[in-house]
C-alpha cells in the first residue's frame, strides 16, 4: 500500500512543509536534538518501541515510493483521441473509397506511426517513475527496543532512529543527531557530485537551500564517508525523492510547437476545403450544372485534389531523416517531433557541473609566497605546466616552493583514477583528485605515498596530515583550511602574513575557486604517529592551489554562437551562487550574468517569479520543485524552452520543458527516460549541432508546405472554376488521383535532401506563435494555386475551342500541372535566384524528377494507363512543349515573387535596424 498523503503526520513534517509562522515549530534543522526526540516520541539510545512503529506504519503507510499503472492498451488508444487524427482517419477513409489506395495507405500508416510514438513516449515517462521508486535502499539499521536490527526500509517510520556507515544508502529522510566525519554524496537531489559533509548541530538560518541543510540526510544520497545516526522525520511520498516523483508524474507531456502548428494548419485547411466544398455542391445544384452524380463526384474529386494528404507522410519522413542526421552526430532523438522543437527553442536552460564543465575537479592556480602562476591543461587526462603571469613555462623542480606543493599535493592525496570507456573515473574526493591530477600532469606518473601514519580531514580541525620519509628526512606533509593552517603557524610563533595571503586567495575565492593550503615540517627520526606532532611548529607554508571543476572544451564557442543565433543559455544549478556565477562569466553566458537562488525563488509567487524570470541568467541552490517553476514560468512568457541535465533531480523540468535534453554517458536513467533527446556524448556544443539541424528540418517541412499546398490547391481549382465558368471538367477524376499518387510517391519528398540554407543560424528562433505559414505564405500559396490551375485551363479551353481532340487537351492540362510542380520546386529549393551555382545543391530532386517524368510517359503511352487514365499517345508539341512552356511561365512569375519578397525583407531588417 502506498503512503496517504492525507494520513496523519507529525508537528515537524508540517512544520517542515510549509512556511513556518508565529504558531509553527521553527524549520526542522533550527532544532535541537533534544526538541527533536520530544517532538518525535522517540529515544536516542532505545529508539522506538516495536508496538509504537507498527501503530505508526499503520497510521502513515510504508516507506516507499509508488508509480500509479495505466493499461497499456488504454495508453495506446488514448493516442487517436485528437483532433488531427479524426481529420486523417477521414481522408484515409474517403482516399480508400475513391480507390486512391496509395494515399490511404500512407495515411493510415502515418495515423498509426504517431499512435506509437506517443504511446512509447508516454511508456518512457512511467519508466522514469518505476526507476524513481527502485532508488530507495532495501534494508536499513535501526535502533528499536534499545537493540541495533536490520530491517526492510519500507517497515521504517518517522520517529526512528537509523544507523548510517560508509557504503550505506539513506533510507528516508532524517534529522542527524550524531555525525563523526560523515559525508553524503547528494546529487540525486542537488546535482553536485562533492559529497557534503554533515553535523549534528542545529543551523539558525531561517530558509536554507537544500545542498546547506548540513543536519540532515535524504532519502536516495548515498554515505561515502564516516558515520551517524539520525531520526528519520518523513518517509516514502513525502520525502524528497518522493517529491520529484510526484512532480515527474504530475508534468503532463508537452506537445511540440511543431506539433500545435500542424494541428492548427490541418484542421484550418480541412475545415476550409469542406466548407468550400458544401458551398461548392449547393451552386452547382442551382445552376443545374452538371446532373446530380456527376456533381457529386466533380465535388468530392475537389475535395481530394485539395486536400494536402500527403502532407503527413513528408512531415514524417522529413523529421526521420533530421533523426538519422542527429544520430550521425551523437544525438540520439527518442521522438519525431523533438527533431524540430530544439530548433525553436529560444532558451537553453543547462546544468552547470558535467554539463557546461567537465565533473574534473582541476587545479587551475598556484600561489607561493614569492609568485602567483597558473597550471594548464583541463581535467584529469590533460598534459600540463606551470606557468607565469606571461604564459611562460615555469620550470618548478627548481623552485624549492613549488617543487614542495607538487610533492605534498600528490603524497597527501588518497584518490585513485582507472580507465572507462576512453574517460577517467574518479575514487575518492574531487579535491583529492584534483591534487592528483596536477601530480601527474608534472611528474608524468601516478603518486606513491610512503606513509607512516595519517590523520584523516576532520570538520573540527580542517586539516588532514600524512607523516612520510622524504629525502633521508621524516616530514610531515599537511593540507587544509588556508585560515586554519596560517592560525596555526601564528600559534606557534612562525613568521606569516595572514592579510597579504589572504588578499591573494580571495582574488581565487570571488572566481568561484576552492584553495587548499599545503605545507610542510620535519619531525624527529622517531617519530611514528601524527597524534605526537604538534602543527606548526617549524612549519613551512609551500603554497596554495585554486581548484575549480573548469568549462568544457569548445562550450564558450558554443555559447557564443547560441547566442548570436539569438538563444540565451541560463544556467540551473545547485551548487553555490559564487561559483556559478564565475563559471557564467567565463563563459560569457549574459552581458551581466544576474544570479538567484532557490531560497529566493521560493519568496516568490508564480505570478512574480513569470514576471521577473528573464532578467535572470543564472539560478544556484536550486532544488528540483525550483528548477520545475524556472522551467513553467519561462514558458509562461511564451519562450520555447530546452531543459539540458543528467541527474534525478533534473527529471520534472526535463520532462515539462518543450525539449528536454539528457547526457547519454553520464546521465541517470530517470534522466533519460524523461528526456526527449539524449547526448550520447555528453558535449554540450552538440546542442548546437542539433539546433541547427532542428532549424533545417524546420525550413524543410515547410518548403514541402509551401510546396503542397498550392499543388494541390490547383488541382481544386480547375474543378471549382470549371463549375462556375460552366464549362466540361478538363481533367477527368482519375486524373487527378494519378497527380496525386505520382507527387506522393516522388516530387514531394524532394525537399528531405535539401541542404541547410547559408546563414540559417544567423537568425533568431522562429515564433511558434505565427504558425508555419506567413502572410507573404498564403499570398503565395494563393497566386501559385490560380497560376497553375490557370494556365492548364487556358491551354486546354484555347486548343479544344480550335478542333483539338477533348483527350489530347486533357492529357496536355494533366502534364501542364505537373511541370507546374516540377518549375515551383525549383523556386522553392532555396533562397537564391534558381539560376545560380545553388541550382545543382539538391541532386537527388533531379533523380526524383526523372522518375515523376518516367511515370509520366507511362501514363501517357502505355495503352493499359491511358484505358484507365483517359490518356492518349500526345506529339512532342501538345505532350510536352506546351506543358514546359507553362512551367517556365510559373518559374518566372516566381522568381520575380521572390525577388521582390527578398526586397521587402531586407528592408524590414534595415529599418529595424534603424530602429534598434
Amino acid at each position: 500500500m502506498a503512503q496517504d498523503p492525507e494520513a496523519t503526520v507529525t508537528p515537524t513534517e508540517v512544520a517542515e512543509n510549509t512556511d513556518p509562522g508565529p504558531s509553527q515549530q521553527p524549520p526542522i534543522w533550527q532544532q535541537t536534538t533534544e526538541s527533536l526526540l520530544v517532538d518525535y516520541a522517540t529515544d536516542k539510545d532505545e529508539g522506538l518501541s516495536t508496538g509504537e512503529a507498527q501503530q505508526r506504519l499503520r497510521t502513515n503507510g510504508p516507506n516507499e515510493l509508488t508509480a500509479k499503472k495505466q493499461s497499456n492498451l488504454l495508453r495506446f488508444l488514448k493516442q487517436f483521441n485528437n483532433s488531427i487524427i479524426y481529420i486523417l482517419a477521414g481522408a484515409a477513409l474517403l482516399t480508400f473509397f475513391m480507390h486512391h489506395y496509395s494515399d490511404s495507405i500512407v495515411i493510415g500508416l502515418v495515423i498509426i506511426a504517431n499512435a506509437f510514438i506517443g504511446y512509447f513516449q508516454e511508456k518512457s515517462a512511467d519508466n522514469a517513475l518505476d526507476r524513481i521508486k527502485a532508488l530507495l535502499v532495501n534494508e536499513a539499521v535501526v535502533i528499536r527496543d534499545g537493540q541495533k536490527v536490520t530491517l526492510p526500509a519500507r517497515e521504517l517510520v518517522t520517529g526512528d532512529i537509523v544507523q548510517l556507515e560508509a557504503g550505506d544508502t539513506v533510507p528516508a529522510d532524517l534529522r542527524l543527531i550524531d555525525a563523526d566525519n560523515l559525508k553524503i554524496q547528494e546529487s540525486a537531489l542537488t546535482g553536485e557530485t562533492d559529497s557534503v559533509l554533515k553535523g549534528e548541530d542545529p543551523l539558525m538560518a531561517d530558509n536554507l537551500p537544500l545542498a546547506e541543510r548540513a543536519n540532515q540526510a535524504f532519502a536516495s544520497t548515498a554515505v561515502t564517508n564516516g558515520s551517524g545516526r539520525g531520526i528519520v522525520t518523513l518517509t516514502g511520498t513525502h520525502t524528497e525523492i518522493g517529491h520529484i516523483q510526484q512532480n515527474v508524474a504530475e508534468v503532463k507531456q508537452q506537445r511540440t510547437p511543431l506539433m500545435k502548428n500542424l494541428n492548427s494548419l490541418g484542421l484550418g485547411l480541412s475545415i476550409a476545403i469542406l466548407v468550400v466544398a458544401a458551398l461548392l455542391f449547393i451552386l452547382g445544384m442551382i445552376t443545374h450544372v452538371y446532373s446530380l452524380p456527376a456533381l457529386l463526384i466533380a465535388v468530392i474529386t475537389m475535395v481530394v485534389g485539395s486536400m494536402p494528404e500527403g502532407l503527413p507522410a513528408s512531415t514524417s519522413v522529413v523529421l526521420a531523416m533530421g533523426t538519422q542526421a542527429m544520430t550521425k552526430q551523437n544525438v540520439i532523438v527518442k521522438t519525431l517531433p523533438a527533431v524540430e522543437t530544439l530548433g525553436a527553442v529560444d532558451i537553453v536552460n543547462t546544468d552547470k557541473t558535467g554539463t557546461l564543465t567537465k565533473n574534473e575537479m582541476t587545479v587551475t592556480d598556484v600561489l607561493t609566497a614569492a609568485d602567483t602562476y597558473t597550471v594548464s591543461g583541463i581535467g584529469y587526462d590533460a598534459t600540463g605546466q606551470i606557468e607565469n603571469d606571461e604564459g611562460q613555462t615555469v620550470p618548478w623542480q627548481q623552485d624549492s616552493d613549488l617543487e614542495w606543493l607538487v610533492q605534498i599535493a600528490g603524497q597527501t592525496s588518497d584518490a585513485e583514477f582507472h580507465e572507462e570507456d576512453g574517460q577517467w573515473v574518479l575514487t575518492g574526493e574531487p579535491t583529492d583528485g584534483a591534487l592528483t591530477a596536477l601530480y601527474h600532469k608534472l611528474v608524468g606518473q601516478d603518486p606513491a605515498p610512503q606513509e607512516i601514519d595519517s590523520l584523516p580531514f576532520d570538520s573540527a580541525i580542517r586539516y588532514s596530515a600524512r607523516l612520510v620519509d622524504h629525502a633521508g628526512q621524516r616530514v610531515l606533509l599537511v593540507k587544509g583550511a588556508p585560515q586554519t593552517l596560517m592560525q596555526m603557524m601564528a600559534k606557534q610563533g612562525q613568521p606569516v602574513d595572514q592579510a597579504a595571503w589572504q588578499s591573494r586567495l580571495s582574488q581565487l575565492t570571488q572566481q568561484g575557486k576552492r584553495v587548499v593550503a599545503l605545507g610542510y615540517q620535519p619531525v624527529a627520526a622517531d617519530v611514528t604517529d601524527v597524534a605526537d606532532v604538534v602543527v606548526g611548529q617549524n612549519f613551512h607554508l609551500a603554497g596554495m592551489a585554486g581548484i575549480i571543476d573548469p568549462p568544457r572544451p569548445g562550450v564558450a564557442d558554443a555559447v557564443k554562437q547560441l547566442r548570436y543565433a539569438g538563444i540565451k543559455v541560463k544556467m540551473i544549478t545547485g551548487d553555490d551562487p559564487e561559483t556559478a556565477a564565475a563559471i557564467a562569466q567565463q563563459l560569457n553566458l549574459s552581458e551581466k550574468a544576474r544570479a538567484i537562488t532557490g531560497p529566493e525563488l521560493a519568496e516568490l509567487s508564480d505570478a512574480e517569479l513569470a514576471a521577473k524570470i528573464d532578467q535572470y541568467t543564472v539560478f544556484a541552490r536550486t532544488t528540483p520543485a525550483d528548477k520545475l517553476r524556472i522551467v513553467k514560468a519561462q514558458q509562461q512568457r511564451g519562450h520555447v524552452v530546452s531543459m539540458t541535465g543528467d541527474g534525478v533531480n533534473d527529471a520534472p523540468a526535463l520532462k515539462q520543458a518543450d525539449i528536454g535534453v539528457a547526457m547519454g554517458i553520464r546521465g541517470t536513467d530517470v534522466a533519460k527516460d524523461s528526456a526527449d533527446m539524449v547526448l550520447a556524448d555528453d558535449d554540450f556544443t552538440s546542442i548546437l549541432r542539433a539546433v541547427r539541424e532542428g532549424r533545417h528540418v524546420f525550413d524543410n517541412i515547410r518548403k514541402t508546405i509551401r510546396f503542397l499546398l498550392p499543388t494541390s490547391f490547383a488541382e481544386g481549382l480547375i474543378v471549382v472554376l470549371s463549375i462556375l465558368m460552366d464549362q466540361p471538367l478538363p481533367l477527368f477524376p482519375t486524373q487527378l488521383l494519378w497527380i496525386n499518387m505520382v507527387s506522393a510517391l516522388t516530387i514531394q519528398f524532394a525537399f528531405i535532401f535539401e541542404p541547410a540554407e547559408s546563414g540559417i543560424m544567423k537568425r533568431g528562433p522562429r515564433d511558434v506563435t505565427r504558425g508555419i505559414l506567413s502572410k507573404l505564405d498564403v499570398f503565395e500559396v494563393t497566386y501559385v494555386s490560380l497560376l497553375i490551375s490557370g494556365l492548364g485551363m487556358f491551354a486546354y479551353d484555347l486548343l479544344t475551342n480550335q478542333g483539338l481532340n477533348a483527350v489530347i487537351g486533357s492529357t496536355m492540362t494533366l502534364n501542364v500541372i505537373i511541370f507546374g510542380k516540377v518549375f515551383y520546386l525549383f523556386n522553392l529549393q532555396n533562397d537564391h535566384p534558381v539560376l545560380s551555382k545553388y541550382f545543382f545543391r539538391n541532386k537527388m530532386s533531379f533523380v526524383i524528377v526523372a522518375i515523376l517524368l518516367v511515370l509520366q510517359a507511362g501514363i501517357i503511352y502505355w495503352p493499359a494507363m491511358q484505358s484507365v487514365f483517359h490518356t492518349t499517345s500526345v506529339n512532342f508539341y501538345y505532350g510536352w512543349w506546351i506543358p514546359i512552356l507553362a512551367g517556365v511561365v510559373v518559374l518566372v512569375v516566381t522568381e520575380i515573387a521572390k525577388a521582390i519578397r527578398h526586397r521587402i525583407d531586407h528592408q524590414t531588417v534595415v529599418r529595424e535596424q534603424r530602429n534598434f
